[in-house]
Order: structure tokens, then C-alpha cells, then sequence
């Protein structure tokens, strides 16, 4: 009986999965741009829109009573308070790119980064964008 795999084949399905990785890693940490603003939306409702090269301090209230507080600091934005018993939003790290969120599940606060500068490729195709 003949053996499937040899030496030299696991090898080559190693550095093509280390080529993987690597493309992958340079996408997600490289390709995005610095984003413009931050969208917040509470309930799946748009709460307001902020620029991120202005510092301040947005507290997010539903019913009359804040919720979550977001810090716009250096382009930059963190979540630095909630009142949700877990508060992993607190937990994630400032974003600034874009499509980077916090999430705060239990009071439905999403914030996200948007705009910013146009890529100079498209992610989809890679054909230069005019």
C-alpha cells in the first residue's frame, strides 16, 4: 500500500498555511485605514456621530439615565464606563480604524468607526480605485 502523505508534503502544507497566516495577518492589521468619525447607535437607532479628532467625553443616556460613557481622546475612542454587569465593552481597547467597534450587549450600544480616507485599493478586487 502506498503512503498518502511524505515528508515533503506535510512540509509544503506548512508553509503554505505560514503564507496564509501571513497574508491574513497583513490584511487585518494593514489595510485598513484611519477612520473619521464614530457612529453610536443604542437600540439599533442612530444616537449621534462624532469626530474623532475632537477630544470629549459622550455620555450615552436611554430613559433619561447614562448608560455607557465614551472617551474621544487622541483619534481615538474607548468606552471607559458602563453600567451592564459584565462591562466587557470597558474591557476592549480604544478603536480608531475603520469598521473597529465596542459593543455593550445588555444596554445595545454600538459604537463604530466610519469615513475617513478613501483606500487607495479596493479590498474586494484589489483594482486601484479612481
Amino acid at each position: 500500500m502506498a503512503k498518502r502523505f511524505g515528508k515533503h508534503d506535510v512540509f509544503l502544507l506548512g508553509i503554505a498555511f505560514l503564507l496564509l497566516l501571513a497574508v491574513c495577518a497583513w490584511h487585518a492589521f494593514y489595510s485598513r485605514t484611519d477612520g473619521g468619525s464614530v457612529l453610536i447607535t443604542v437600540d439599533g437607532q442612530l444616537y449621534g456621530r462624532y469626530a474623532l479628532d475632537q477630544g470629549q467625553t459622550i455620555r450615552i443616556t436611554t430613559d433619561g439615565q447614562t448608560t455607557n460613557v465614551l472617551r474621544i481622546q487622541n483619534g481615538r475612542a474607548d468606552m471607559i464606563q458602563a453600567d451592564c454587569p459584565d462591562r466587557l465593552c470597558v474591557q476592549q481597547h480604544a478603536i480608531c480604524k475603520e469598521r473597529e467597534t465596542i459593543v455593550c450587549l445588555p444596554n445595545k450600544v454600538v459604537v463604530e468607526v466610519v469615513g475617513g480616507e478613501e483606500a487607495d485599493l479596493d479590498s474586494v478586487t484589489g483594482k486601484e480605485m479612481r
